[in-house]
């Protein structure tokens, strides 16, 4: 153990319902979520659904050094602007887990 706190993945589920204004929300939020401390793991690629509900149309992975810093990074400013220009123009759920501890 090197005595930091597991770190936390933001994973988004992500159905597109108006490109042109999801374009808008894309033109700032991925530049929040990394200005906020997160990595960008995946974001869109293939997914498979092994049980449960099939996979939405984008799955978005982003790691974070901490569920604090995940958190601090969805309330900012920068990504409240973002998510302001993706209401309307998507499905979204995000969930924000721990990893296990290191």
């Amino acid at each position: 153990m090197t005595g930091r706190g597991p770190k936390a993945y933001w994973i988004a589920r992500v159905d597109v319902t108006d490109p042109g204004a999801y374009a808008e929300y894309m033109a700032l939020g991925p530049a929040a979520l990394v200005a906020g401390g997160g990595r960008l793991l995946s974001r869109g690629g293939r997914a498979v659904a092994l049980e449960g509900p099939p996979p939405r149309e984008r799955t978005v992975v982003i790691e974070f050094d901490s569920m604090e810093a995940a958190l601090a990074c969805h309330a900012s400013p920068a990504y409240r602007a973002a998510r302001a220009r993706r209401e309307g123009a998507a499905e979204v759920e995000i969930v924000i887990v721990e990893g296990l501890d290191e």
